[in-house]
Parts: C-alpha cells; sequence; structure tokens
C-alpha cells in the first residue's frame, strides 16, 4: 500500500512516553508537524521509573516456556515476582488464557524471530536521536553482570542466550565465578556463585532521557501539551478530531495512539482486538558503598539493579492488575526481601523514590506497530517491558510507514489488527 495523496501534515501523538515521543521526533525528521498529547505529564508513565536498560542482545518474548513450568499457583502468591490477583477481571483473564497459549518453545522461537529485525536496528536509532539533537546521553554498560546463588540456577539464561542466537541474534557475554563477578562489581555479596557478563549493551536515566527527547521535539517545532486527556478520537474519512477535557477539541491528518497500558481504550474501535494488560513494574532508589558501573540482574528473584545519578535504583514485579492500582508496599518489601542477602554494602530500608507503572503487555509478547482498520489511526505500543529499548526503533518505522503509505518489511510481525 502506497500513498495516492500527499503524506498527512498535521499529526497528533496521543502519549508522552519512549515510543510516543520517538515517533514524534522521526515524525519531525520526515517533515510533519507534530503535536503530542498527555494527560498528565511527560514520561509519568512507565517511561519515568524502569531500570533504563538498552539490552536488544535479551530483548525477547515475555510469554516463554519457563512461565508454564513456574506453575499457577507460584504466581498467586504476592510475594512472587509475577503476580496475578485472585480476583481476575475478564479482561485479564483473556489475557491470561493467551498468554499461557503463547508460552510454548515452538511459540517463543517464531516471535523471538519476529524481534530479531528491529533488536538489531535499536541501538542505531538512539545514535541518530543523539546526532539529531537528544542532549540526554546513552551510556555505554562497561559491565552488565546477571549474577546467581547457585551456579545451577545460570543454565535458564544461558539457554536462552544459545536460543537467541539459534533466532538469529548474536548476544556476545562471559560466564563468571561468584569471585570473578564480585571483582567486577562489589555490590554484589558472598551468596554470589556465578555470574553472566553480559557484552554491547548500554543503559540510561529513562526519566532524564525521555524529558531530554520531549525538549527536542520541542526545541523543533513541536507542540507538546500536558495535562490534556483524550476523550474521543472521530475519524471523519479526511481528517481525525480529537476531542479532549476542558471543551479541547482539534482536527489532524493522522494520529498515533501511543497510549501504553491504556492503548486498547482508543484503538479497540478501530478494529485492533489485541488485549493489552498492565504488567506493572515497581522501583525505589537505595544509597550503596560501591555504585556498580552498570546495571545489575538478579534473574532468579528478578530484580533490575540500575546506576542512576549516585543512586541505585533496584527495579522489579510483573504484577497482572489494572494501571490505575494504589502502589502495592508488598510488592516493594517482596523486592527489598529478594534482593537483601545477594547484594552488600546496599542499605535497602533507606529508600526514596518509590514508585510503580504499567508495562503494556500483550498475549504474544509483540509490540502492536502500524495503521488500524482506519489509514488516519496508527498505535504504537504494547512492548512489555522493551519499550525503552525498541521506543526509537518503533518511532523511525512507524513515522516512514505514516509519511511514505509503505509499510516495512521489519514491521509487518507487529500488525495491530493480527
Amino acid at each position: 500500500m502506497s500513498h495516492t495523496t500527499t503524506p498527512p501534515q498535521r499529526i497528533a501523538v496521543i502519549g508522552a512516553g519512549m515510543v510516543g515521543l520517538s515517533t514524534a521526533w522521526y515524525l519531525q525528521e520526515q517533515g510533519a508537524e507534530v503535536s503530542v498529547i498527555e494527560s498528565t505529564s511527560v514520561a509519568a508513565g512507565s517511561s519515568w521509573g524502569n531500570a533504563g536498560w538498552l539490552t536488544p542482545g535479551i530483548t525477547t518474548p515475555l510469554p516463554e516456556p519457563a512461565v508454564l513450568r513456574t506453575g499457577i499457583r507460584a504466581v498467586l502468591s504476592p510475594s512472587s515476582p509475577v503476580y496475578v490477583p485472585p480476583k481476575v477481571d475478564a479482561n485479564l483473564a483473556r489475557f491470561v488464557a493467551g498468554f499461557t497459549r503463547n508460552s510454548t518453545a515452538a511459540r517463543w522461537r517464531r516471535n523471538m524471530a519476529a524481534l530479531v529485525p528491529v533488536n538489531r536496528m535499536a541501538l542505531d536509532a538512539f545514535d541518530e536521536l543523539s546526532a539529531g539533537g537528544v542532549q540526554e546521553p546513552t551510556r555505554q554498560a562497561s559491565s552488565f553482570i546477571a549474577a546467581y546463588q547457585r551456579v545451577e540456577q545460570r543454565r535458564t539464561l544461558l539457554e536462552e542466550i544459545e536460543h537467541i542466537g539459534h533466532a538469529g541474534q548474536e548476544m556476545s557475554f562471559e560466564a563468571l565465578t561468584g569471585d570473578e563477578a564480585r571483582a567486577i562489581e562489589p555490590v554484589l555479596s558472598d551468596e554470589i556463585r556465578a555470574a553472566i557478563l553480559l557484552k554491547d549493551q548500554r543503559f540510561i536515566d529513562p526519566g532524564a532521557y525521555v524529558a531530554a527527547l520531549a525538549a527536542a521535539v520541542e526545541a523543533r517545532g513541536g507542540q507538546i501539551l500536558t495535562g490534556l486527556e483524550v476523550m474521543a478520537v472521530d475519524d471523519r474519512g479526511e481528517s481525525v478530531i480529537l476531542r479532549g477535557t476542558r471543551g479541547w477539541a482539534q482536527s489532524f491528518d493522522s494520529v498515533v495512539l501511543a497510549t501504553g497500558a491504556w492503548l486498547g481504550e482508543h484503538a479497540r474501535q478501530f478494529g485492533v482486538r489485541q488485549v493489552v494488560q498492565a504488567g506493572r513494574g515497581y522501583s525505589f532508589s537505595v544509597k550503596v558503598d560501591d555504585l556498580p558501573a552498570g546495571p545489575v540482574y538478579l534473574p532468579a528473584a528478578r530484580v533490575a539493579c540500575t546506576p542512576i545519578g549516585d543512586r541505585l535504583r533496584v527495579a522489579g514485579m510483573m504484577e497482572f492488575r489494572r494501571p490505575e492500582e494504589a502502589l502495592d508496599q508488598r510488592r516493594i518489601q517482596a523486592i527489598v526481601e529478594a534482593a537483601r542477602p545477594l547484594l552488600r554494602g546496599v542499605d535497602l530500608d533507606d529508600r526514596t523514590d518509590e514508585w510503580v507503572g504499567s508495562r503494556p503487555c500483550t498475549v504474544d509478547g509483540l509490540p502492536l506497530i502500524g495503521a488500524t482498520r482506519s489509514p488516519r489511526v496508527h498505535v504504537a505500543g504494547g512492548h512489555s517491558m522493551w519499550g525503552i529499548t525498541l521506543g526509537p526503533v518503533t518511532g523511525k518505522l512507524l513515522a516512514e510507514q505514516i509519511m511514505t503509505g509503505t509499510t516495512p518489511a521489519e514491521l509487518a510481525p507487529f500488525d495491530p489488527l493480527r
């Protein structure tokens, strides 16, 4: 499909997280006039308090065979790293059923193969943003260590790296003993007996990065409207009228829905039937004696640590609940108890910035990127844990599709109408 008419000129992007702002920036690259509309503030959703990893090397579909091995009883415990509340609504029930169907080795391989081409492009897109004036740097992870209490626990990630390799994606790594890992990162406790050093990955301060991306969009003439909630998306055939709070209404040639865990709200009327479920992640920041040089990953506890400023951000959990539910202190406590034996020189009881944010998860672990039933309404979301890593490449490919009318081959598996 390609444009018989001229490319759209005035485009609205709903959502000012990493995905929405990257899409806005790349649309500007292609000559569009862009307005970004955000119901709260820039980076308010899952873009702010996450771990900030840029790790295309381990960007994989969330539904995986290990989920089936863990069993349903484990996920009903409030201290489990993956938590499903015992009272399940219809949307969540559909999501869990679909997620389980996709947690087979064959589905994982197929979905992994779909991610490889965008993973390969992910870091280059960040370099384009830097070259184009985004002020906040991406940091090379001079060390990125996955650490384990028992040597046999390491097998899961080693097998996953092997499967990632079979899918055609290179991942350079080194297996370490506990002592070798501690020599690199003294923050690891004596409990750590085995580790994997992941190479060629990066990290960012996600809140600062997304704010810098917003500033770059504005510096190039883009408009960012915060505190404005879009209540209706009305496709008129030639244009799309958005209606918002306080009587606001405006007409655009094209609209991009990049509303994260709330993606389904406006996308459903345009034929997007995929369930987008909030997979809520928690984080907090702590003081630490030896700030690591890069991320520290505790896979068995599902805890991700990242040096941000002079503190360590500790993040974890995958909690399938409604995005607007309050922060649940039991989840913070579960992360603390899981991390406590594995780290040293870290005051886990002196926490600041306790946070919960909703990652938008799909049943097959693949994002929804592209046109809906309306050629004027596009979606960009459903990246689950990888919206930070894949945000810029998503924006680049979607902007190309919107402005040329031709769908890049890399986006085919992510068709929102699948």
